[in-house]
């Protein structure tokens, strides 16, 4: 779940060509935790609902489920539910852009466990061996799953590591959507002047564990707690409350507000007409038809189908 990473995917989506021909409209690779780069990108929220409930009017035909929904209407091409190979295929997208001279850029977002794959690193070498429009975002929620991510990094900031490459290494408070904006707008100029990579780090946290329902309650913002799945409690509640506190829509809601930009009347409006909205997405997605499951197979190969054994 992405509550508590809002202001992350919001940000940095609004530097980008979000419309128009795909050779026009920038790109962004997502993970396992995909819906807010998505909403952000511009996708289709009722089709999203639908697919994530693996409906025949969904997003991709009800077969992708959460973790591999892509609409290249927008580019957003895809949620990638392993750790690691996302930036491997962006930079290969990024590489094809400046093959053709086109001036899209590419983003990928990773949460703070990609640092220790491979492929974050093969990735970003490449991107500035070859000074291709790339931007790899961190979303540094802190955790992996259950693990603190000083398990597996020894820097404090994951963007240090963008000194090995010589390429910028930004940090940002991933809570205020306007810091992240005005980053990754930096990143984005510099991608599309053909001066290269730029790798953000955007500090956040998720208010969920790594899935939703241990500790959550509904109506209650965040989960405490134990989760069975992480044999003990694995982040204290203190540092719960703090993120908590520190809520990216509220610190967005209320900058507007003391900008002047609006009132507290009609930010509750856009709220709970945003509310509504969702409400409606999914109760449109109820209502569509399940997707068959001997139908599976047929993109299996470029031509022709497979039949389902199990079905014979």
């Amino acid at each position: 779940m992405y509550p508590g990473q809002e202001a992350v995917a919001t940000g940095v989506c609004a530097t980008l060509n979000n419309k128009g021909a795909f050779k026009e409209v920038d790109l962004i690779y997502s993970t396992h935790r995909p819906t807010g780069h998505a909403v952000a990108k511009g996708v289709d929220i009722k089709k999203m609902a639908a697919e994530y409930d693996f409906r025949a009017t969904g997003l991709n035909s009800g077969y992708a489920g959460e973790m591999h929904i892509s609409d290249k209407s927008v580019g957003f091409m895809g949620a990638d539910g392993m750790i690691g190979p996302g930036p491997v295929i962006a930079t290969g997208s990024a590489f094809a852009i400046r093959a053709r001279g086109s001036k899209q850029v590419v983003v990928n977002f990773g949460g703070d466990g990609t640092y220790a794959t491979p492929q974050f690193h093969s990735a970003l070498n490449n991107a500035a061996l070859l000074k291709l429009p790339f931007i790899y975002v961190v979303e540094n929620n802190l955790y992996h799953q259950y693990a603190h991510y000083s398990y597996s990094c020894p820097m404090k900031d994951i963007a240090e590591a963008a000194k090995t490459y010589g390429i910028p290494g930004v940090v940002v408070d991933g809570q205020d959507v306007f810091q992240v904006y005005n980053k990754a707008r930096d990143a984005v100029e510099r991608a599309r002047a053909g001066e290269g990579p730029t790798l953000i780090e955007a500090k956040t946290y998720r208010y969920y564990n790594h899935w939703g329902a241990p500790g959550a309650k509904p109506g209650v913002l965040g989960a405490f707690g134990y989760d069975p799945l992480a044999i003990t409690s694995f982040r204290p509640e203190r540092e719960v409350r703090d993120w908590l506190a520190r809520d990216p829509v509220d610190i967005c809601r209320n900058t507007l507000i003391s900008w002047g930009v609006l009132d507290q009347a009609k930010a509750a409006a856009i709220e709970d007409s945003i509310k509504q909205e969702v409400k409606d997405a999914f109760a449109w997605a109820d209502k569509q038809p399940m997707c068959k499951p001997e139908d599976g197979l047929k993109n299996v190969f470029v031509e022709g189908t497979v039949a389902a054994r199990q079905f014979g």
